[in-house]
């Protein structure tokens, strides 16, 4: 995206360049928790990666494998939304670590 002056940005809420979302790392509004992937009590149902955001669920080959913290904020849906496996959730919410 170029640097525009005031008055050459248009009115309302206008995505300029399509695709960039990539280049917005969100991780940095992380709110003080951070959600903590615990692989043994996954049933790999996926329901974290279709309800985050912002795409911060890592999956490879079909599988959660866990998270991308560049552009996760903490909002904690994942945890939320995670029936685990036996009555333990595979996504835990975690106070930050400087």
């Amino acid at each position: 995206m170029s640097a525009r002056g005031y008055s050459e940005l248009p009115v309302g809420p206008v995505i300029l360049d399509a695709g960039n979302s990539r280049l917005l790392k969100t991780g940095a509004w992380r709110t003080i928790n951070r959600p903590v992937f615990k692989e043994e009590n996954c049933s790999q149902c996926l329901l974290c990666w279709l309800f985050c955001p912002d795409m911060a669920v890592r999956v490879e080959d079909g599988k959660v494998v866990g998270f991308d913290y560049e552009y996760c904020k903490g909002c904690g849906v994942c945890a939320q939304e995670c029936p685990g496996k036996k009555g333990q959730k595979a996504i835990a919410m975690e106070e930050e670590k400087k």
